[in-house]
């Protein structure tokens, strides 16, 4: 059966989501409880704050996507930035959470919804745009994750990718 551009699109885009999510799990599998809280410094963020800043964003940007703003009036952004679940069992229930939500938005969608228009914080994009907007912002922030289990894994650092010099 031939595909067209709008479902390789979609299904391109699961792909690509689904590498990072992996990533980010790799990543988080290499960690001690510990290290999920730990912060290069007091203005950025630890591994807890990402996954539930990634949560908070997730849920609210892929609820009801094609007929509500993304940004929920029932998301409070400022507290998804406060450490305050203690364990790696209730981060990853908010990790996966998201993701399911996220997942099963994109899943469902059709190709005649890559051209609807969608709001995020009120200003308008192409659900293509929108897609590609997330791409960008989950690539940031699961390039953070990376970075810091790296950093504090250092030497005992379990390559994600073609291991140096090979």
């Amino acid at each position: 059966m031939e595909q067209t551009i709008g479902r390789d699109f979609l299904l391109n885009s699961i792909q690509e989501f689904d590498k990072l999510k992996k990533l980010a799990d790799k990543a988080m599998a290499q960690l001690e409880p510990k290290n999920y809280h730990w912060q290069p410094d007091n203005e950025s963020n630890s591994i807890a704050i990402i996954i539930k800043h990634l949560s908070g964003n997730m849920i609210s940007r892929w609820t009801d996507f094609l007929t509500t703003d993304g940004e929920k009036p029932s998301r409070h952004r400022d507290n998804e930035f406060i450490d305050d679940i203690d364990s790696v069992e209730g981060l990853t229930q908010a990790w996966e959470r998201g993701w399911d939500c996220f997942f099963n938005t994109l899943s469902a969608l059709r190709e005649d919804d890559l051209l609807k228009i969608v709001t995020i914080r009120n200003e308008p994009h192409t659900v293509i745009k929108a897609i590609q907007r997330q791409l960008a912002h989950y690539g940031n922030h699961v390039g953070q994750i990376v970075w810091i289990a790296k950093h504090l894994k250092c030497d005992v650092w379990q390559t994600l990718s073609m291991p140096r010099r090979k």
